[in-house]
């Protein structure tokens, strides 16, 4: 018999977060994040939590309310991107950051969530991302705290490869366009980005979205085994999205919204 997901609120969808637990965050940049249980997130007070995510948000927006409270103890990311609290967080000696690449990071969650410990990438051979020393930690005056320890590489076929680790997080928070009861989801466009890869990743997956139906089999991204909690948004939720940058083209009367 299918298990009914669904939750009440957003308080209840995070039932049983703690201080220092480890979340993989859907989205890129503000596209896909899940807004809605990020705040329920702050709203709760946890703090020294870990993150996985593409980034970590922009001033103001997405993770960066966690980062701007100082909730947020250490960030796995691709890149600090314009979010200028992290930028001054990281180089300040605040925030440890493992950086990694957008690839690799990718693969990381998949293979978490697929059960695979450790793989090898031709990604970051020959650069500090296999040979070590990028900054995990700084001190306060810019100094290197902590670096990154070097990775095992080694030759297939006569090329290098570096091991990279599989992720796993205690936790993980999407967003999706569609989903249904049983924690089946569909992601719209670009907002698919990052979120099944987080999903598979969290022992507890949580999901917001948008619109809750009745899905066929076979538009289904992300099957409901990954997923344990779904929270519909309310129509007034599901329509708040935000856009990173607005540039108005000089060309055109109407202008253009890039996000």
């Amino acid at each position: 018999m299918r298990r009914d997901k669904v939750v009440a609120t957003a308080e209840e969808a995070l039932a049983g977060v703690r201080d220092g637990a480890s979340f993989a965050v859907g989205g890129f940049g503000l596209s896909g994040i899940p807004n809605v249980l990020i705040q329920a997130l702050y709203n709760t007070g946890v703090t020294g939590v870990a993150v996985v995510s593409n980034n970590c948000g922009v001033d103001g927006g997405g993770l960066g309310v966690l980062l701007a409270a100082g909730r947020i103890a250490r960030v796995t990311a691709s890149y600090i991107g314009e979010n200028k609290e992290f930028a001054r967080q990281y180089l300040g000696g605040e925030l440890e950051v493992e950086l990694t690449p957008q690839g690799s990071l990718a693969e990381r969650l998949r293979a978490g969530g697929s059960g695979i410990p450790a793989f090898y990438t031709p990604a970051g051979v020959g650069t500090p991302v296999a040979d070590g020393g990028l900054p995990l930690r700084h001190n306060a005056d810019g100094s290197i705290a902590v670096a990154s320890p070097p990775k095992e590489v080694r030759e297939f076929d006569g090329r290098p490869y570096v091991l990279e680790h599989g992720i796993t997080t205690d936790f993980a928070l999407v967003r999706a366009a569609k989903g249904d009861r049983y924690g089946n989801l569909v992601f719209s466009k670009a907002s698919r980005n990052f979120n099944p890869l987080a999903a598979m990743a969290g022992r507890v997956t949580i999901a917001e979205v948008e619109e809750l139906t009745e899905l066929d089999p076979d538009e289904v991204h992300l099957p409901g085994v990954f997923v344990q909690r779904v929270l519909e948004l309310t129509p007034e939720q599901a329509a708040d999205k935000g856009i990173e940058r607005r540039t108005i083209s000089a060309s055109s009367t109407r202008g253009t919204v890039r996000s």
